[in-house]
């Protein structure tokens, strides 16, 4: 899984009006993202969709007018690429320090935390 380049405040906002609500046009993004605070030009938005793409984190069918925008990556992937990148960044590739950070840092709830140990347990039996 190769490394795609980093995101800006602006492109992971519009990446995650895509996550929420699905697909979607220029204006339907910009009046999405105006309901969440964001006031943007047509064109800004514009312009951080061709970002996306051209950074293949969004997909769009040329063919198509007008164009509607769509995610390329979950936000499971790209949580997945982010963590692995940071693995190897900090922790020489190894992924247990970053959970056992979390973990530490006290960041999940008795019901996430019930989820997590349900993993390790399938991941334990697995072996």
């Amino acid at each position: 899984m190769g490394s795609q380049p980093g995101l800006s405040e602006s492109e992971r906002e519009v990446l995650k009006a895509l996550w929420d609500h699905g697909p979607g046009t220029v204006r339907e993004l910009n009046a999405l993202l105006a309901r969440r605070g964001r006031r943007w030009a047509y064109t800004t938005v514009a312009t951080l969709l061709q970002r996306l793409l051209a950074k293949q984190y969004v997909a769009s069918d040329p063919s198509v007018v007008p164009h509607v925008y769509r995610a390329a990556v979950t936000r499971d992937e790209l949580l997945e690429r982010r963590l692995q990148d940071a693995a190897d960044e900090l922790c020489d590739g190894r992924a247990a320090p970053l959970v056992l950070a979390l973990v530490q840092g006290g960041r999940f709830s008795a019901e996430e935390l019930a989820r997590l140990r349900r993993l390790l347990d399938e991941a334990a039996g697995s072996k």
